[in-house]
């Protein structure tokens, strides 16, 4: 595998982990609702980046 394929693959790792703990541990301790606003938004813009991420990972992969 080429150093440009890993990257994307390597980075949609990290960005899955970081919007699992977001999903199930961050909204959930949340003590406001200005904490729950910034961590729904970081959570929305994750899913859109493993989305990407994903459609670029499979063209790595074919």
């Amino acid at each position: 595998m080429n150093n440009h394929d890993f990257n994307i693959i390597n980075q949609l790792v990290q960005e899955q982990k970081s919007l699992w703990r977001i999903e199930e541990i961050y909204l959930n301790e949340c003590k406001n609702t200005d904490d729950k606003k910034m961590w729904t938004k970081l959570r929305n813009q994750k899913r859109k980046n493993v989305e990407e991420l994903s459609k670029m990972a499979k063209k790595c992969l074919k």
